[in-house]
């Protein structure tokens, strides 16, 4: 998919296979099909020692991989690290975006991977940025994040729907943006603090959504991944309507 090509609607729903070990992850890669075509996988299934089995066990079966490990280190490190990273069939990485010439080395190594960087983690608010020494809205960081991600030639960034329409006007059309803290329900009551459903995320500029719990812990997570994937499709026509 090159950076004028939009992604296919049912491309959009990335669903997160936070878990332990690699039966489990497969286990949900079989009882998904062909609703879910793109997954992400995170420092959980890390520790299991079976990351990479799992990755390329996805690729052969068709799907998209976005590696959500969120480098973050020297910018030789990490130049380093993306560069051996090539040798996998990889859609998106996650990188933090805090460090110009971390974000640099990093678009200079990646290939053809998207490179996503980390804005302000969704289970952030003003309060927890206040804490940091940041006393300014999220959505203000955010927005500087992601300039200064594009200008070091990340391919998109990481952040909340609530600030996907600001990302927008201010990055582009082809810039990715993807959401993750998707509550198709609403508010849930989790460590999740800047929400949005699915509807909204895309109407306000999102590229992709990333699920987890609302599938994983749903009474038939099959039908709850479709479901989403309803939602999407229906935004999709009616946009190009």
């Amino acid at each position: 998919m090159s950076a004028a090509t939009p992604p296919a609607p049912r491309d959009r729903l990335i669903f997160a296979l936070d878990v332990p070990t690699a039966a489990e992850a497969l286990t949900w890669a079989d009882r998904l099909g062909a609703a879910v075509e793109f997954y992400k996988i995170g420092m959980e299934l890390l520790t299991s020692g079976d990351y990479f089995r799992v990755l390329e066990a996805l690729a052969s079966r068709g799907k998209q991989v976005f590696v959500d490990l969120k480098f973050h280190d020297v910018p030789a490190t990490v130049g380093a690290t993306l560069r051996g990273l090539r040798r996998h069939p990889v859609s998106f990485c996650t990188i933090h975006g805090q460090h110009d010439a971390m974000m640099r080395a990093a678009s200079q190594e990646k290939g053809d991977i998207r490179l996503l960087a980390v804005t302000v983690l969704t289970s952030m608010d003003r309060e927890d940025l206040r804490r940091l020494g940041i006393d300014r809205e999220p959505s203000e960081v955010v927005v500087e994040r992601a300039l200064a991600a594009r200008e070091a030639g990340c391919d998109g960034v990481i952040a909340s729907g609530r600030e996907a329409a600001a990302l927008r006007r201010a990055c582009g059309p082809d810039f990715l943006i993807v959401c993750p803290g998707i509550r198709p329900a609403g508010p849930a009551g989790d460590d999740q603090k800047r929400v949005m459903d699915v509807p909204g995320a895309f109407a306000a500029g999102a590229s992709h959504i990333v699920v987890g719990r609302p599938i994983r812990q749903a009474a038939d997570p099959l039908a709850a991944a479709e479901a989403i994937q309803a939602q999407i499709a229906e935004h999709f026509g009616k946009s190009m309507a």
